[in-house]
C-alpha cells in the first residue's frame, strides 16, 4: 500500500472549498488503512508526545488527521492544526487531550459544530452524564476530572424518518452509548455517495478503515451523535495562567 503523501493530499484538497467534500476527499486517501489501537503516546505519569501517525488509526485518530488535514492550507500547517485539533487550547499534555468525542465541540476557536438536536428534529432525545466515571464510581481514564454533560443524539429507530436528508457529506458522527461515563463508543464519518449514505471509519471488528452502509450499520446501535464542520475562527495568541 502506498503512503500516504501530506504534501500532495493537502495540495489536491485545497482545491475543494466545501468543507464536506473536502473531508470526503480527503478521507477517501486513508481507505483500508490498517486499524490499530492505542497509537498515542503519553499517560498522566507520562510525557505526551504528539503523533502523527497516518499508516495506523484507530476510530479518534482517523478523525483527527482528517480535520487537521481538512483545516490546513499548505504542508507546513498540518502539525499546529493536528495539536489545535487534539489537545485544548493546542497544549500538547495528557490532560489537555479531547479524551471525548464531545469535548470537540466546546473547543476554544469552533471546529465544528453540534448539530445532533436539529438533524434530529423531534427525534432527538437529551441525557445528562457525567462523563469519565463509570457506573461503581471509579473513572475510565485515571488522571483526568469527571466532566457533567448534556448529551444530544437521534435515536437508530428515528433515523429513516426524515433525518437522513438531513445529513451531510463530512458530518462527523459518533454512535452513542448508553454506558455511564462515556458519550460514544464509536465514530466515523458520513459521506453521502449517489442516493446512499457511507459510514467511513475505522473499524477495529474489520481491522481497516472501511465504507459501510450507515443504514446497515446503525441497525442494533443506540443512536447517532453529528457534528459538523465550520469555518474556524482566526487562532489566537495562547492564554497562558499566571
Amino acid at each position: 500500500m502506498e503512503l500516504i503523501d501530506i504534501n500532495s493530499l493537502i495540495r489536491q484538497s485545497s482545491q475543494t472549498p466545501d468543507h464536506g467534500e473536502r473531508i470526503a476527499f480527503i478521507s477517501r486517501w486513508f481507505l483500508n488503512r490498517p486499524y490499530k489501537a492505542n497509537t498515542l503516546i503519553g499517560g498522566i505519569d507520562r510525557a505526551e508526545l504528539l503523533v502523527a501517525n497516518l499508516e495506523e488509526l484507530d476510530c479518534f485518530t482517523f478523525l483527527d488527521y482528517v480535520e487537521a488535514l481538512r483545516l490546513s492550507s499548505a504542508p507546513e500547517d498540518f502539525t499546529g492544526n493536528l495539536k489545535r485539533v487534539r489537545y485544548k487550547g493546542g497544549e500538547v499534555s495528557f490532560v489537555a487531550r479531547n479524551h471525548f468525542f464531545t469535548d470537540w465541540i466546546g473547543q476554544e476557536r469552533g471546529l465544528v459544530k453540534d448539530l445532533t438536536e436539529l438533524v434530529g428534529g423531534g427525534a432527538a432525545v437529551k441525557e445528562m452524564k457525567r462523563l469519565n466515571q463509570k457506573a461503581d464510581g471509579s473513572l475510565f481514564i485515571p488522571g483526568i476530572l469527571t466532566r457533567d454533560r448534556e448529551i444530544c443524539y437521534i435515536p437508530s429507530d428515528a433515523l429513516e424518518q426524515g433525518v437522513l436528508g438531513r445529513l451531510s457529506t463530512g458530518d462527523y458522527a459518533g454512535i452513542y452509548t448508553p454506558s455511564e461515563g462515556l458519550d460514544v463508543s464509536h465514530v466515523g464519518i458520513i459521506v453521502r455517495e449517489g442516493s446512499g449514505i457511507i459510514f467511513r471509519h475505522a473499524s477495529r471488528d474489520k481491522g481497516r478503515v472501511v465504507d459501510d452502509d450507515l443504514c446497515s450499520y446503525m441497525k442494533e446501535k443506540p443512536g447517532l451523535l453529528i457534528l459538523r464542520p465550520i469555518t474556524p475562527r482566526s487562532p489566537s495568541a495562547p492564554q497562558h495562567s499566571s
